[in-house]
């Protein structure tokens, strides 16, 4: 999980001879750490050659806890100031530092992320910080014309490590770079929505031009309106456009201001978050997938999901003896000490109308039956979350209606842990988290499920305690606060790992095997969450050591590239181990305000690049974790992650993973059976322009002679099954539900 966390020391180094107007992708590269490699005269022809767009483990390169230099050699030719209406700095665009970086031009240095080990205050990871660094044209450590090195010194805690993202590049800004655009949405008076344009001029000149404002529905290819402005705007100064907007479709403003002197323009484009999930009926609902597995004797805690005006009430007829379920809340509680199946009927009614569902308990071996819903707190609060945190996000999930939906699971990641264990041996809570069990109890009494973090090794990934040697121990103290949910973290067990002779398969399963036969003990189930990042293709094995589910990649951040990569490249080899009991985690959602700490901010994901991660992740039969803070989640994140419809794809009990069926340049169609014998399918474009697809040129393809039904899963219409030329937006997605 989050390797970029861990305490100790890493290593690195690069270089070329290119001209600087192009980007550098390759340098050379040196384990360890020395000052004396930011010397431009040092000889680094013996480093080996690397790239700079990657990450040094996919290169095959193993240095956690290590530094590691990179040093490029580079042309800087003085033409470059010819073409620039300023000359007054350069600007080296610099690859980011996993986990740490400090950037150094002729043994000068230039810039810095984050802090390394020596630094006062110790270590701390910047490892995703965008890496651009301006130097005065006068700076004397610039050599025009001659040989240039830049030498970047990196710190990596935890794999991957590295630099990634992109190459190296250098530009001299002319005047409207000075310029930087801000989109904020926010509502008129009569709550309207509205797209605050803010425009500030950030260089020590005016800035005097046009701008030019339009905004379109690019499914229609229909201009909905269009404005022009003069503009001046002196040094520091800043002006704001409201500008009015559909928050029902997709609509695009684009912005271009163009310079009164140059004629140079800058344009910036925007998509408004837009809202495609209809409002729910008053009237009840089931949200819930129909089946729940339990092990014999061990506690039900399962609030049903059933969205409508409250006062509710939920009742059944026939339950079965040893079960009870509370009406106001819907939430089933009890235990059931004999195998098979206990199917009965549940009714939900308010003033609006009533709905039912005919419900089964499955009490055996697996539990697990579909993919868990819930929130985790790592993606939002990080190590600094607290037990006030938790509980505001759960009562959130309950409050904003999200538990009506199927989410249940709150889970509480890393940094809860005391700093020495008790007398005893037990596992102890810091300050933060005050009674652990009495957040059990409040969870459960309000049908939600708990969830806990750990990790195989002496230190978490935050650095706190690890259950090694305590796995026993832990185990019992997770039964005795009612925890539901273990996410075992490998991280801090690498440093025992390295000590290993043989890192066979069954090295990488030993410590998970230990753990899962700690956990089987216990009188509850708990969901058994690996987490260790796919090493050892551990979808092969997870399922063997009992794993309700694993993690089959690093950690996700909230960027296309990320995401891309994670969902729809690296998911495709794990599509035949995922099932019932047993699920691929492709890592929680990034959509809300996440942020890794005290400091939130909006998902950086378009609108449609969260439409596509929603939808993937359903089709994939993801755990559907929560990242964000969902006391702060807007109307836009709720009606994203609260589609019946959607949602019931992930939830499908015939628990079948998606696969990529087509991939046809931008074009991919990811197809997921259902049990009720139609398919889920996602057409996505993953390309960089605006489509229109006709999903009948991959039907010979697919194996489809024709369309009998078609249902468009977002907007919750049926489509006409012979018109099927669709509009997808770029890194946006069409969604059906189909019959042929």
């Amino acid at each position: 999980m989050k390797k970029y966390f861990l305490l100790a020391l890493l290593g690195m180094a690069l270089a070329l001879n290119v001209s600087a107007q192009k980007p550098i992708e390759n340098a050379k590269f040196h384990i360890g750490d020395n000052m004396e490699w930011a010397n431009p005269q040092f000889d680094d022809s013996s480093w080996q050659t690397i790239s700079m767009t990657e990450n040094w483990d996919n290169q095959g390169i193993e240095n956690n806890e290590n530094y590691g230099w990179y040093r490029a050699h580079i042309t800087i030719p003085k033409a470059l100031l010819n073409a620039a209406d300023q000359k007054e700095s350069i600007v080296f665009d610099l690859p980011k530092a996993d986990d740490a970086g400090e950037a150094y031009l002729n043994g000068k240095l230039i810039g810095k992320n984050g802090q390394m080990p020596t630094d006062k205050g110790g270590y701390r990871s910047n490892w995703n910080a965008v890496c651009s660094y301006a130097v005065s044209v006068d700076d004397k450590a610039i050599n025009w014309d001659g040989d240039n090195v830049i030498a970047y010194r990196v710190y990596n805690n935890g794999e991957p490590g590295g630099l990634f993202d992109r190459g190296i590049s250098v530009r001299v800004p002319n005047r409207t770079d000075g310029l930087e655009f801000a989109f904020t949405e926010t509502t008129d008076k009569k709550g309207n929505p509205l797209c605050n344009i803010s425009l500030v001029n950030t260089y020590p000149l005016t800035q005097q031009g046009t701008l030019t404002v339009s905004v379109s529905d690019p499914e229609t290819e229909t201009a909905l309106s269009n404005a022009t402005k003069k503009m001046s705007l002196a040094k520091g100064k800043s002006a704001v456009i409201p500008v009015k907007y559909d928050r029902t479709k997709m609509n695009s403003i684009e912005v271009t201001y163009t310079d009164a002197k140059s004629g140079l323009k800058v344009a910036k484009s925007y998509i408004p978050k837009y809202i495609l999930t209809p409002d729910a009926p008053d009237s009840p609902l089931f949200n819930n997938a129909p089946v729940y597995g339990v092990r014999p004797g061990s506690p039900v805690i399962f609030r049903f999901a059933v969205s409508g005006k409250r006062p509710m009430k939920i009742t059944s007829d026939n339950l079965p003896a040893g079960l009870t379920l509370e009406a106001e809340n819907g939430v089933l509680t009890g235990a059931l000490a004999k195998r098979g199946d206990y199917t009965f009927t549940v009714t939900a009614e308010n003033a609006f109308g009533k709905d039912t569902q005919e419900f089964t308990v499955k009490v055996g071996d697996v539990i697990a039956l579909t993919p868990p819903m819930g929130w985790n707190s790592w993606n939002c609060w990080g190590l600094s979350v607290s037990q006030d945190r938790v509980m505001s996000s759960a009562q959130a999930l309950i409050d904003k209606g999200l538990a009506d939906y199927g989410y249940s699971y709150i889970n509480v990641d890393d940094a809860w842990e005391a700093p020495e264990r008790n007398a005893d041996g037990t596992i102890a809570t810091n300050e933060k988290f005050p009674d652990m069990k009495g957040l059990g109890d409040w969870l459960h009494s309000n049908g939600l499920k708990f969830g806990i973090y750990s990790s195989p090794g002496d230190l978490t990934c935050g650095g706190y305690l690890g259950s090694i040697d305590h796995e026993r121990q832990d185990a019992e103290v997770y039964n005795s606060w009612g925890v539901d949910y273990l996410k075992y973290d490998w991280c801090g067990y690498s440093r025992k790992f390295a000590h290993e002779k043989s890192k066979t398969v069954a090295a990488y399963v030993r410590p998970y095997l230990l753990m899962q036969q700690c956990l089987r003990d216990q009188p509850r189930d708990i969901f058994y969450s690996l987490c260790q990042y796919g090493m050892a293709d551990v979808w092969e094995w997870g399922r063997f050591v009992d794993a309700n589910s694993w993690r089959t990649t690093g950690d996700i951040t909230d960027t296309w590239n990320s995401m891309y990569s994670i969902g729809f490249v690296q998911q495709v080899k794990v599509q035949p181990y995922g099932g019932p009991g047993h699920w691929n985690d492709p890592d929680m959602l990034i959509v809300g305000k996440v942020g890794w700490s005290s400091n939130l901010r909006d998902s950086r994901l378009t609108p449609d690049e969260q439409y596509t991660h929603i939808s993937l992740w359903t089709l994939l039969a993801s755990n559907m974790l929560i990242g964000c803070d969902i006391s702060q989640m807007d109307e836009f994140t709720l009606r994203l992650l609260c589609n019946r419809e959607v949602n019931s794809v992930n939830q499908d009990v015939l628990g079948v993973q998606a696969s990529r069926d087509v991939k046809d340049g931008a074009i991919q169609i990811w197809r997921r059976p259902l049990a009720d014998g139609s398919y889920a399918v996602g057409i996505f474009n993953t390309g960089t322009e605006n489509l229109k697809v006709d999903f009948s040129t991959y039907f010979k393809e697919l194996g489809i002679k024709s369309l009998k039904s078609a249902r468009d899963l977002w907007r919750q219409q049926d489509l006409d099954p012979s018109e099927t030329t669709y509009f997808i937006p770029t890194h946006g997605v069409k969604y059906l539900k189909v019959t042929y």
